[in-house]
């Protein structure tokens, strides 16, 4: 299993769908910031990249970086979470993405 680090830089603030595709990449996933992930995956990061491709824009910076277990964290924690099972129920509400993609335009 390899740990990653995934941030981004939007041109667009409406993130709830690169926010969930981000939870779904690998087997745990940590936030210790706003727009910085980290997420245990047995993939690649190409392969990472490709399943985040779509919900980018052109103007929109995306760095996927395989790291060490160490890091420095000041005024936040690392904590992990598991993803969730598809078969368990959830008390997420999923909106519609053309809600989303619309926020943008406004």
């Amino acid at each position: 299993m390899r740990t990653y680090l995934i941030t981004y830089d939007r041109t667009c603030h409406a993130r709830q769908g690169l926010a969930a595709a981000i939870m779904q990449l690998g087997a745990a996933w940590a936030r210790p910031l706003e727009t910085t992930w980290y997420v245990q995956s047995s993939e690649r990061a190409m392969a990472l990249e490709r399943r985040l491709a779509g919900y980018l824009e052109a103007e929109d910076g995306l760095l996927i970086q395989r790291v060490d277990a160490g890091a420095v964290l000041t005024n936040t924690a690392l904590r992990w979470f598991r993803r969730r099972p598809q078969e368990a129920p959830s008390n997420v509400v999923a909106f519609p993405a053309s809600a989303v993609a619309g926020a943008c335009a406004a």
